[in-house]
């Protein structure tokens, strides 16, 4: 069903909170007003905030399920479709599916493999068949510590609509993992490395970034612009950093790593992305600089549920705990990353925008998700 009408409903606007009625025709907004309404067929909605459908720029969670454990492959298609359900259960309705690009094929484990084009590929078939329940645009991770980005980026035209493009340097001991103990906790752990095997992997990615790093940093810049995608940074750490990416055209920085970087972010123009885990948890997993406190110190624009999907609502209710203000929050998880991403169409309850909507009601500490609409449609 694509016309129906929404009432006695707490519509959570760009600016204030109102009890009202929103009006749906042929998957867009066609009339939002105050107060209920007696029109036959409404659905009351028995108080409950309604909100614009979240979304979600950065997602590492279609990786999970295409190798749910390490070495294990899992068929693309079955991957792509559940990913696609449980984004959908959890409020987001229009997702940036992160690929990495750039593979390290010469450590004799294969341990960073090419996938991004063939797996892309098949997203891109199951959505023209009109498959999946929400929207997906692809976002690739261009990793310059490795040994084939630029061929692996020269496989994507703009036929593909590439939304977003991030520049990732993955090198030990900076960025992200300038802690070299945490770096070997997290890769020792997951794939089951002896200290010499990790050794010699740090040996070879330092090598790999040395070699060269600078030239597969400036054609992933190239081939953003080549794409028509929008361009990110990745783990910024520095002031230095932060002026390489405004230089470079950066419109948002996925979790900076120090308040100093996302500080320069904010003084260059660039969108802070922060993960709602971080914020959930108190902390980065990695040792770095808590989305809290960047929150409190108003330096945090948009959260990204990185790898646990129904984090971003979660979080988005803890911004409102934290801020006093729920419009604003909900703003990081809605119209703020529309707006960086170049979506104009969505991310606000306003007449003529796309409904994509999500019916919520507000539980201490954990907000249920009830319904879930993508342009009209019932899809969660």
């Amino acid at each position: 069903m694509t016309d129906f009408i929404l009432t006695n409903a707490q519509l959570v606007l760009e600016d204030e909170v109102v009890t009202g009625t929103l009006h749906i025709r042929d998957g867009r907004i066609t009339d939002v007003s105050s107060g209920p309404t007696t029109a036959a067929g409404a659905t009351d909605c028995d108080g409950d905030l309604v909100i614009p459908g979240l979304i979600e720029l950065h997602t590492d969670n279609l990786e999970r399920h295409i190798q749910p454990r390490p070495g294990v492959d899992w068929p693309h298609a079955a991957a792509i479709l559940a990913h696609d359900g449980e984004l959908a259960s959890t409020g987001i309705t229009t997702v940036f599916d992160a690929m990495r690009v750039g593979s390290v094929i010469s450590t004799g484990k294969n341990r960073y493999r090419k996938y991004a084009r063939d797996l892309s590929r098949e997203l891109l078939e199951i959505r023209a068949k009109g498959l999946l329940r929400i929207g997906h645009f692809l976002h690739l991770r261009a990793e310059v510590c490795s040994e084939t980005l630029i061929a692996e980026l020269e496989e994507f035209t703009p036929e593909d609509r590439v939304g977003i493009l991030s520049i990732m340097d993955h090198t030990p001991g900076q960025r992200q993992f300038r802690d070299l103990a945490k770096f070997e906790h997290y890769v020792r752990s997951k794939h089951g490395m002896t200290e010499a095997q990790f050794a010699e992997h740090v040996k070879n990615l330092t090598a790999t970034r040395a070699r060269v790093g600078d030239a597969h940093e400036e054609a992933a810049v190239s081939h953003a612009r080549r794409l028509g995608a929008v361009l990110a940074s990745h783990d910024d750490t520095t002031a230095d950093q932060v002026a390489v990416s405004r230089d470079q055209g950066v419109r948002v920085a996925e979790f900076p790593t120090t308040s100093d970087a996302a500080e320069a972010c904010h003084a260059a123009g660039i969108a802070v992305m922060m993960g709602a885990p971080n914020l959930i948890r108190g902390g980065s997993h990695s040792g770095n600089v808590a989305a809290q406190a960047l929150a409190k110190a108003d330096l945090l624009d948009i959260l990204s549920s990185d790898y646990v999907p129904s984090s971003l609502m979660s979080a988005a209710f803890g911004l409102a705990d934290l801020w006093g203000d729920l419009p604003r929050a909900i703003r990081t998880v809605t119209a703020r990353p529309a707006e960086v991403a170049g979506l104009k169409d969505r991310g606000r309850i306003a007449s003529g925008l796309l409904a994509d909507l999500v019916r919520v009601r507000w539980l201490p500490g954990a907000p249920v998700v009830r319904s879930v609409w993508r342009h009209g449609r019932r899809v969660g």
